[in-house]
């Protein structure tokens, strides 16, 4: 069976994995899907993750990160540009997540940055995710 949308699999899979209270999850691994998985860990939504090999396309094992008390560094994530609607923004049309303390993850002709990045570096996008 086919994946209309792989990112929100991704998304969904990460959602399920820390509202359960897991430490890791695996994702197949796409060359999206590890943009993506920088993109976190550069902005400290995960601890780390790894590449595991096999005969197939490989897996992406994040390893998710929690508070001290136990909960979830990610309160919530939501796709934005979807297959059946897509969604563009210019530079000056960029939103702010949560006035600033969310991320959103877009897809530029520069490669998938955040929404800080994409203002420094004045270019539009494809808007991929809200994480907060």
């Amino acid at each position: 069976m086919t994946m209309t949308d792989p990112v929100a699999d991704f998304l969904t899979r990460i959602r399920n994995a820390a509202l359960a209270g897991h430490t890791s999850v695996d994702i197949p691994e796409s060359r999206l899907k590890r943009e993506l998985t920088k993109v976190l860990l550069r902005e400290k939504f995960i601890s780390r993750y790894i590449r595991i090999r096999d005969d197939k396309q490989g897996i992406l094992r994040l390893y998710l990160k929690y508070s001290e008390d136990g909960v979830s560094v990610i309160d919530g994530l939501h796709r934005v540009s979807r297959p059946g609607l897509r969604i563009y923004y210019g530079v000056d049309e960029i939103p702010r997540v949560l006035n600033g303390l969310g991320v959103m993850i877009l897809t530029t002709p520069k490669g998938i940055i955040t929404d800080r990045q994409a203002r420094r570096l004045r270019v539009g996008g494809e808007p991929l995710c809200n994480i907060w």
